[in-house]
């Protein structure tokens, strides 16, 4: 109520200081209302009025009104029946405000056999510059730094002298790791230099973009590469589970040491992994060991 008696009092002195710190206040005070409207409105025609003021700021950001929360929510579900993976995409960049987005795939990114993009609108030359770039370093994140990170948005700079990004977009871009089942995915988006960004309606979106991916069995179902370890592979595997070591499985098994590390070498780039710590720990997600 403090709050709601501040900016009753702001509108009656003609005083931003109160309602400037809010994005969209000085545009939307031609909205503004009288005191008297505003006291005989309520409390909950005063947040509606709010919320106008920022919907309007959005809109005059980006161009095109973005969508309230809850029917993204719904359109979302209406989305997902649609068949096609772009359509939930187009509406999470829609509801983000982002211009462009890129969804990949970074768990088996180290087979480079694989197409890791899942979908996006990038430029294709951007696709595989930008983004082969961005997807590899996700790839190359320890496992609790991929479990930490989960869902949580982050922004880095794009080095605009070593890629071709169009004039419009801001020289930021902001990554969104996620995880559908045991697959683990990497949205980035791109937005235009005067967009608004909200880290809540991101973080809206990554929950939307899981449950988006998990109606697509192409992208929830392990790849052949990744589960087809051979029975000796994952004999290996167990054993380094247990803390052996090359040579000790060597001697277990009753093959030779290099066979050994071959087996293992094999094991890591079905799995992506970058240690035998990591391979193990993919086995015992996938329930191989």
């Amino acid at each position: 109520m403090l709050f709601c008696e501040r900016l009753l009092q702001t509108e009656n002195t003609g005083s931003d200081s109160a309602v400037s710190c809010f994005p969209g206040a000085k545009k939307a005070r031609g909205a503004t209302r009288s005191r008297s409207t505003l006291a005989d409105a309520g409390f909950e025609e005063l947040v509606r009025w709010l919320q106008g003021c920022f919907d309007q700021e959005r809109s005059n950001v980006k161009g095109a009104v973005m969508i309230a929360r809850a029917a993204f929510i719904h359109q979302m579900e209406d989305r997902a029946a649609c068949g096609r993976i772009s359509n939930g995409f187009d509406l999470i960049s829609n509801y983000t405000g982002a211009s462009c987005y890129l969804v990949a795939r970074y768990d088996h990114y180290s087979d480079r056999h694989h197409d890791f993009v899942l979908t996006s609108n990038w430029p294709f030359d951007l696709v595989r510059s930008l983004g082969a770039v961005l997807v590899d370093a996700q790839a190359r994140t320890s496992e609790i730094s991929r479990c930490l990170q989960a869902f949580e948005p982050s922004f880095q700079d794009v080095d605009v002298a070593a890629v071709s990004l169009p004039e419009h977009l801001s020289p930021r871009v902001c990554l969104v790791p996620y995880n559908v089942g045991k697959v683990r995915l990497l949205m980035a988006l791109l937005f235009e230099k005067d967009a608004f960004v909200s880290h809540d309606r991101i973080r809206d979106a990554a929950l939307a973009a899981s449950y988006h991916a998990a109606h697509f069995t192409e992208i929830t179902t392990t790849s052949d590469s990744l589960s087809d370890l051979t029975d000796r592979e994952i004999e290996c595997l167990s054993w380094i589970g247990e803390g052996k070591t090359s040579d000790e499985i060597a001697l277990i098994i009753g093959i030779s040491r290099n066979t050994v590390n071959n087996y293992i070498t094999s094991i890591m780039n079905k799995t992506g992994a970058r240690t035998r710590s990591e391979a193990v720990a993919f086995a015992v997600r996938q329930r191989i060991i």
